[in-house]
């Protein structure tokens, strides 16, 4: 006798595929090497003649880090952890949310291409600010949002921002978003680097990543790199 799965047992383990940063992370570990990616970002194969340093945490720093280098003007974006009270931590005692880091990115960019205050605009509309410790599924205090200036006019820039949005209503609840100033910043394993472009299929990347980066695209074409 011939059986069909019913239409929402099918539907239910469709959905099985979207789940946390986390969780598709130790899948996609046992199936990687050891070996440095090769599109790991090489600092020498950069010009960092006359660039700034921005530090954003938006969720899974895959996200972040997919999003952020779309823009022109940015140099580089590297996967990493700060905030946090362990020195040179891992991804699973990150994961654990017992160290205090966040997963967020470190931004090389040309402030003569993109300003800080454009690089906060794409901050803020690329995840939800309202959320506290939480995007998504990914929950925990290593998903915050949080914005770690590097100097006093950053640090002017982002409450300035983040006031205004929550003045003009644009938001239904209030912004959590924590400012602060950037600590040590901590460079994520290298199979974490470039994850979107090296994992497009992966079942995270492809359901989670994608629609958001192709959301953001939409809202931002006037300021993507040109050769993407």
């Amino acid at each position: 006798m011939k059986t069909t799965i019913p239409i929402f047992t099918f539907l239910f383990l469709c959905c099985m595929v979207v789940i946390s940063c986390a969780q598709s992370d130790k899948k996609q570990k046992k199936q990687m090497s050891n070996e440095a990616s090769s599109a790991t970002l090489d600092e020498n194969n950069v010009d960092m003649a006359n660039t700034e340093i921005a530090t954003f945490g938006t969720g899974c720093f895959w996200c972040t880090e997919a999003v952020l280098e779309s823009l022109d003007g940015v140099k580089k974006v590297v996967s990493g952890y700060a905030g946090g009270s362990v020195a040179n931590p891992s991804y699973k005692e990150v994961c654990t949310g017992n160290t205090g880091h966040a997963e967020c990115v470190e931004v090389v960019y040309d402030p003569k291409v993109i300003s800080y205050a454009e690089l906060l605009e794409a901050f803020f509309r690329s995840h939800d600010p309202t959320s506290l410790n939480k995007q998504g599924n990914d929950i925990g205090t290593q998903y915050r949002s949080v914005i770690f200036y590097h100097n006093e006019e950053q640090h002017k820039l982002a409450e300035q921002a983040k006031a205004e949005l929550d003045k003009s209503g644009a938001y239904a609840k209030p912004i959590v978003t924590e400012i602060t100033k950037a600590p040590k910043f901590y460079v994520a394993e290298d199979y974490h680097q470039n994850y979107f472009a090296n994992n497009p299929d992966q079942g995270y990347c492809a359901f989670v990543i994608a629609p958001k980066l192709d959301k953001f695209k939409k809202v931002f074409k006037e300021k993507l790199r040109k050769n993407i």
